[in-house]
């Protein structure tokens, strides 16, 4: 396209093999727990080393992780947490990649070793463990898990077995593993959103594009579904100059800025369903809804109330009467509605002392023990995001951990000369990220119990789903040994003890 435009060859110098994006850190984590006979965690000692790159690196991918530790959503409220963070000085880490899901699988990996050492489901063991969805002493059950893991069972076919119980036909040894978590969102940004009536069209400007997670057209379908318009009817515009900025908080800005579009919209509506009644009781003095020169036609919102009229498909009409009504174009008044907020705040502020929306993930592993292969059968995945506000959007997001969590398991590696401690890995060729044709198949159940914070009910599935162990169980499950990611086919081998 370059080439084109300048009328001369470009060469592209920040190209794939020269980009390397150092954003992942490393932990190593030492982890102490007690249980009784039952799988009932009673005691957790976590102690960890995290790698905080150079100076001046982001916390999100260590001492905020402690923060927000997948232990308390636990009944187990014996917790111990130490971490130790190094400046290694191996570059500026602005994001973790593993930041979310925060330490997540130190549980997870917990839950699935107790069940071995039980000879337990490590979703019933799981189960067990979880409290209730008001406070970590709560009894009861937590709705969005429960149908989030019913559904998962009914689409695994899920029937648990020990490790190395079971071969596939083909003389491979099949693993599987699951974990939960919750569904993450942040709702302490605000936004400030303006809708515009502009000669009959309904407008919504934004400061920029948002890249990757489409918020805008979110945004535009929420104001559609509150003004009686379609989709197509919101007239969207990207403009440095306007206020409005749809992103915050991560993927899941999605849900937050939805909500505060939607008090806009309903804003705006207001003064639509007012305006319409004053242009009905003082219309033109001459041509009006007839034309100019005619006798005016009468107007159907003449002597109601705003209370009494509503939006839809395009028209502002009488409740009572749907028929009666006019084009939402025949409003003269250009009209505009603003609104600065922000959601409640989500249950995810509580750190997992209270549970509202979660997720569940599983995984099938095929393992070779002849070479040391493993093979993704397939990743389960069903998640409750409250209310799903654009599909295509949220199955891009659990397309996009699922690689994530194929690649940190099972190819990428930092690489290190050992005696100079140089790291040999250092772009996206060596590093070895995840290709389309590495890309697992992943079968999606997304549930809506409109039970979020936001919009609609909704929340952020955002990188709650991201792994660095759901595959590695799942080997273990097959083979009965652990293998550290990446588990590569000659670390299989030698957990095997065949190198």
């Amino acid at each position: 396209m370059l080439a084109k435009r300048t009328g001369r060859p470009v060469r592209c110098v920040n190209d794939r093999y020269g980009m390397y994006d150092f954003n992942l850190n490393q932990r190593y984590v030492h982890l102490k727990v007690g249980f009784q006979a039952n799988g009932l965690i009673t005691a957790i000692d976590d102690f960890s080393i995290a790698d905080g790159g150079a100076r001046g690196s982001t916390n999100f991918g260590n001492t905020m992780d402690q923060t927000y530790g997948p232990y308390f959503t636990t009944r187990c409220q014996n917790v111990k947490q130490n971490m130790e963070v190094i400046d290694s000085n191996r570059g500026k880490m602005w994001l973790s990649g593993q930041h979310n899901p925060m330490s997540w699988d130190s549980l997870m990996v917990t839950l699935y070793a107790i069940a071995e050492k039980l000879g337990k489901d490590p979703i019933d063991i799981a189960t067990l463990n979880l409290h209730g969805p008001e406070s970590q002493t709560d009894p009861n059950p937590v709705p969005s898990y429960e149908a989030c893991v019913a559904a998962a069972k009914k689409m695994m076919d899920w029937q648990w077995h020990k490790s190395g119980e079971k071969k596939l036909p083909d003389g491979r040894l099949h693993g599987a593993s699951f974990r939960y978590n919750q569904c993450p969102r942040h709702s302490g940004t605000v936004f400030s959103p303006k809708l515009e009536l502009r000669n009959g069209e309904v407008h919504l400007n934004s400061n920029g594009a948002v890249i990757g997670n489409y918020i805008l057209e979110a945004n535009a379908m929420v104001a559609a579904e509150e003004l009686g318009l379609d989709y197509k009817d919101i007239r969207m515009k990207f403009d440095h100059h306007e206020t409005y900025r749809p992103w915050g908080g991560g993927s899941d800005g999605t849900t937050a800025s939805s909500w505060a579009v939607k008090e806009c919209a309903n804003k705006l509506k207001k003064l639509i369903l007012e305006t319409a009644v004053e242009e009905a009781d003082n219309p033109p003095a001459a041509g009006g809804f007839g034309g100019f020169g005619k006798k005016p036609t009468p107007n159907p919102l003449k002597g109601r109330k705003p209370e009494e009229l509503d939006l839809q498909g395009g028209k502002i009409v009488v409740k009572a009467d749907p028929g009666t009504g006019i084009p939402l174009s025949q409003i003269r008044a250009n009209l505009f509605a603003t609104y600065s907020g922000r959601p409640p705040l989500a249950l995810w502020n509580q750190r997992g002392k209270a549970l509202d929306t979660m997720n569940v993930a599983t995984c099938e592993v095929a393992v070779d023990t002849d070479t040391g292969d493993v093979e993704i059968l397939r990743f389960g995945v069903v998640a409750d995001t409250g209310k799903i506000m654009r599909r295509t959007s949220l199955e891009s997001q659990i397309d996009q951990v699922m690689d994530f969590s194929a690649g940190c398991q099972l190819q990428e590696e930092f690489i290190y000369d050992q005696n100079t401690g140089v790291k040999l890995s250092t772009n996206m060729f060596e590093y070895k990220k995840v290709s389309m044709l590495d890309m697992p198949r992943v079968d999606l159940d997304l549930l809506e119990t409109r039970a979020g914070n936001a919009c609609y009910g909704s929340n952020g599935i955002s990188h709650s789903l991201a792994n660095t162990h759901l595959v590695i169980m799942a080997i273990h499950n097959a083979i009965g040994k652990w293998v550290d990611p990446p588990a590569t086919p000659d670390k299989v081998l030698k957990a095997l003890g065949k190198v």
